[in-house]
């Protein structure tokens, strides 16, 4: 017996080693932990528990035979993180670049598996030169089982995915269909074709980093919700961001203990300005309603015009939609409205409610948001709304106007609550481009037209720019003081905790993608 112990001792230490010292050393000059070390961090100190430590490839061609790491250059697993059952799977770059392999793709999968049948939430950890060429279809058909599975898991527990290297061609699409997608600055990159063929077929010369970096997804492509300094910050900020989600789509988000005081902000009484055409920082306003430093932005440097992220009001997780007018005056483009409904719609999976602060002038206008589809993609966020069944309350601060009143939320489409500030100016458009229209000939007509617009401004701006049109209809519910907002959405959260609502029965509606 004790030499058949020392045996597995032996094979488990090799495992342990991946790829071996030297590669160890060159993945710690790269400035990457190796995956073991993700792990280790990721999860609660001794709680990770691997599967499939001992496999091995299949594989006998081009001398592969003679090249045999136990692991297969991927840990999988399940542990804890704050005490919660996570499932894990890391990629060890150190063992063949971490390429992904029949035997590979087969350990992925079966940790996936795993994660739905207990209800678990998933995270991935890609480092990995993408499919094992040696292999050839095998480890395209070990992608695709990977994708199947996503899918299948997709809006039952939450997935994550953490890009801490190379991740390229079909291995980009396994983090896509997941929930959230963290990149490390200067160590991680995703595109579909590298930079050599991008070259090859367009004679463009680009760098790994300027194709698909983890700032060009942060911030133009909007495929990275949340970049990170280096491993350690991303590992945190996955485990922050789980602190906000439930197991999976059956349970809700931990409630913490919160002793409940007045909660009136005063702050939050001199932050609209008093000039409707004058910015402000709309995270001001977030702050002044949620608990202290719980704000946990997603998406923070992509279509920045919309904010949205997680919070915790009285100790309970919610989700946060909200314009920003210090960009693009907080207008609906395209992206802002994929990036809103994104997030509506994970929410809405997960039982996570829904706050949206509104000031939004409406969508925005051009040649280059009609031509890219501002119609279909505003749909997005109308459609998102108007399926979302979880709590759902909007406090307009300001402007709501046009359609993009409709979409935020509104009462028409299935909002629960809705406030107004007394600043709230809802209507078609402003009260300048209304009289422009309603009073063209009077004006034209006029010997003094400036004295004739300023005057029919004022009349406009009196009957529809202000909340009350809107609260005499029952549109809005309550017009309140914003001293007060942090104590009604709590208020307004607390009773609608047990609602219960069913959608038609359906396969699942047409969402316009």
């Amino acid at each position: 017996m004790d030499e058949k112990l020392k045996n597995l001792q032996a094979k488990l230490s090799k495992a342990y080693l991946g790829g071996g010292e030297a590669r160890i050393a060159k993945q710690h000059a790269s400035k990457k932990l190796t995956a073991r070390e993700r792990i280790n961090y990721l999860l609660d100190e001794g709680s990770f528990e691997e599967i499939g430590a001992l496999v091995t490839h299949r594989t006998k061609e081009f001398g592969m035979e003679d090249k045999i790491f136990y692991g297969d250059g991927v840990v999988t697993g399940y542990g804890t993180i704050g005490g919660r059952l996570t499932y894990v799977f890391a990629q060890d770059f150190t063992v063949f670049g971490g390429s992904l392999s029949e035997t590979h793709a087969e350990k992925i999968c079966k940790i996936m598996e795993l994660a739905v049948k207990v209800g678990a939430p998933l995270i991935g950890l890609n480092d990995s030169g993408g499919a094992r060429i040696q292999e050839g279809v095998r480890s395209l058909g070990g992608y695709a089982d990977i994708f199947f599975r996503n899918v299948q898991s997709s809006g039952v527990i939450p997935q994550i995915s953490a890009i801490m290297g190379p991740c390229a061609g079909g291995a980009v699409y396994s983090p896509a269909m997941t929930d959230f997608t963290f990149m490390v600055d200067h160590t991680s990159y995703m595109f579909v074709t590298g930079p050599n063929v991008v070259k090859t077929v367009t004679n463009e010369e680009v760098s790994s980093e300027e194709l698909g970096g983890a700032e060009t997804h942060s911030t133009k492509s909007g495929v990275s919700h949340r970049s990170s300094v280096n491993d350690v910050a991303c590992l945190n900020d996955i485990k922050r961001l789980l602190n906000y989600l439930p197991q999976n789509n059956k349970e809700t988000a931990l409630h913490f203990d919160y002793e409940l005081n007045d909660e009136f902000r005063d702050e939050l009484i001199t932050i609209v300005p008093e000039n409707p055409n004058q910015p402000y920082d709309m995270h001001e306003v977030i702050n002044g309603v949620i608990d202290t430093d719980s704000f946990f932005e997603i998406h923070r440097d992509f279509a920045q015009n919309i904010i949205v992220g997680f919070a915790r009001l009285a100790g309970r997780s919610i989700g946060i939609v909200a314009n920003q007018p210090m960009h693009l005056a907080g207008v609906l483009d395209v992206k802002s409205s994929k990036k809103g409904a994104r997030f509506v719609r994970f929410c809405d999976c997960f039982n996570i409610p829904l706050l949206v602060l509104e000031d939004v002038p409406g969508f925005l206008p051009g040649t280059d948001q009609e031509w890219n589809g501002i119609i279909v993609n505003g749909a997005k966020l109308l459609y998102a709304f108007c399926e979302a069944t979880v709590p759902r309350v909007t406090v307009i601060t300001r402007k709501a106007y046009g359609g993009a009143y409709d979409v935020m939320n509104s009462k028409h489409i299935g909002a629960d609550m809705n406030f107004a500030w007394p600043t709230a100016e809802i209507a078609v458009m402003g009260a300048k481009g209304a009289v422009e229209i309603i009073f063209k000939k009077e004006i034209k007509s006029a010997e003094d037209p400036e004295a004739v617009l300023k005057e029919k401004e004022a009349q406009y701006a009196e009957l529809f720019a202000n909340p009350y049109s809107a609260t005499e209809r029952g549109f809005i519910d309550e017009v309140i003081p914003p001293e007060q907002t942090r104590r009604k959405l709590i208020k307004a959260f607390s009773m609608l905790e047990g609602k219960r609502q069913t959608m038609p029965n359906r396969k699942h509606g047409n969402i316009p993608l």
